[in-house]
């Protein structure tokens, strides 16, 4: 009974994550020539990254001071254009700088 209940549970994660790499590709067989359309789906990575992770960002530290610190040397240096090896090696310095003095 487990062994069917695990195979299932099996079939039904793949055809959860297949039907949604598909459906784009059956609904849209033709390019899509909308500029709002095109910029909107531009932007929809990014909006779903940065959903995802921007919570737990408070939490990862332990110290909510430190995480603000980090996250705000993070926005800036991005604001700035800067590397994100030069962004995330920044944050995660000031996280440690903060969390030694406070």
């Amino acid at each position: 009974m487990q062994l069917e209940r695990a195979f299932l549970a099996m079939i039904l994660m793949a055809l959860v994550t297949y039907i949604p790499r598909v459906l784009p590709i059956v609904i849209f067989r033709k390019e899509i020539k909308s500029k709002y359309i095109k910029s909107f789906l531009q932007y929809v990575p990014f909006a779903v990254l940065s959903s995802l992770t921007f919570p737990d960002i408070f939490s990862s530290t332990g110290n909510l001071t430190s995480a603000i610190c980090g996250t705000l040397v993070a926005l800036w240096l991005s604001y700035r254009e800067k590397s994100l090896v030069v962004v995330a090696i920044s944050a995660i310095v000031t996280v440690y700088l903060t969390g030694l003095f406070l």
